[in-house]
């Protein structure tokens, strides 16, 4: 499994030895596994446009219009293009590729870290402990197995991890949470199917405070965007985070399902408002075609893609990474 959380201490300059190379490569990997459907979509189109001899009016029509279907939304795939061909002026198209390469790469690495845990501004290190991680989404998006890969990953860094059980609505949420915490070793606080969530929330704070656990990480009931009283409760157990933990939650984790396509776009702006959202993991990226929603997500709200789900396995999470992402994308393997 690749070391999550190392690429994050690298960010904010601290060194990591000579297992970087290695780690690099393997990330790639990971990615040129799980971008092999989205490749085999609309956006594998473009290897094709990429091959013409000639740049015409019918290149930039069709390059937008297969920008539009792999889901990197109307919008941004429009602004990518007007941008190339102002600075593509007598190139060819293998010069363009390179070009729109470099401008997925910066999309993607544009938004700031809202959060202080995983590349934010203030760093692991000034954050009280435990660190608490509020992990929102839809229903089916993968959350509650994305949550135990997390949970995993920090224990393979050496973190002690208290799991919430805070979806208390959706039949067997609780029982589903608390096989994943009897299979990585993490205890599970939980109340009774239909309680409070918040209060779930605040005793799995007492709970990580009181045995000095490195991380809380809090699940929550899945829910449709259009939901509003669903959506206001989220706010009402973030509040309790913060009444009980200042500080916290340090993170609001989003994690999206990567099938989702465009509808994603409007999950993250919506949970982003009830909750403040510092950043998403695209759950299930190896299963889908819909890659592209990275693009829209990144630059047009402005939260950044920290974690990807590249398969089913306890250890398939990996850290988003642009460069590795974009290349597994654009290459002719």
């Amino acid at each position: 499994m690749v070391k999550l959380f190392r690429r994050f201490r690298k960010d904010r300059g601290e060194e990591d030895g000579a297992d970087d190379a290695q780690e690099v490569q393997e990330v790639r990997e990971e990615y040129q596994r799980s971008v092999a459907n989205t490749k085999r979509g609309q956006l594998g189109a473009l290897r094709r446009i990429f091959s013409r001899s000639r740049v015409d009016e019918d290149f930039w029509e069709e390059l937008e219009e297969t920008l539009i279907l792999g889901d990197i939304g109307g919008s941004t795939s429009a602004r990518w293009v007007e941008e190339l061909r102002e600075s593509a002026a007598g190139k060819d198209a293998a010069a363009i590729r390179s070009l729109l390469r470099d401008r997925m790469v910066s999309g993607l690495e544009q938004p700031s870290a809202n959060g202080s845990l995983w590349g934010g501004h203030n760093g692991e290190s000034a954050q009280p402990t435990p660190h608490v991680v509020l992990v929102v989404g839809v229903n089916g998006a993968g959350k509650t197995t994305s949550i135990a890969k997390l949970a995993h990953a920090y224990q393979e860094a050496g973190k002690s991890v208290v799991l919430a059980a805070a979806d208390t609505f959706r039949a067997a949420a609780i029982e589903q949470l608390q096989t994943w915490g009897e299979r990585i070793n993490a205890p599970v606080i939980a109340h009774r199917q239909g309680s409070d969530p918040g209060a779930v929330a605040y005793d799995a704070l007492e709970a990580g405070i009181s045995r000095g656990a490195d991380v809380v990480l809090i699940d929550t009931a899945g829910r449709l965007q259009t939901q509003r009283n669903l959506m206001a409760e989220l706010g009402k157990v973030r509040r309790v985070v913060e009444t009980r933990h200042p500080g916290a939650p340090h993170e609001v984790l989003l994690v999206i399902d990567a099938t989702s396509g465009q509808n994603a776009l409007s999950q993250a702006r919506q949970f982003s408002q009830a909750t403040g959202v510092t950043a998403v993991c695209l759950a299930k990226l190896d299963g889908t075609s819909k890659g592209g929603i990275v693009f829209a997500i990144a630059e047009e709200l402005g939260i950044p893609v920290q974690f990807a789900g590249t398969g089913e396995r306890l250890g398939d999470i990996a850290p988003f990474d642009a460069e590795a992402f974009v290349d597994a994308l654009l290459s002719d393997d």
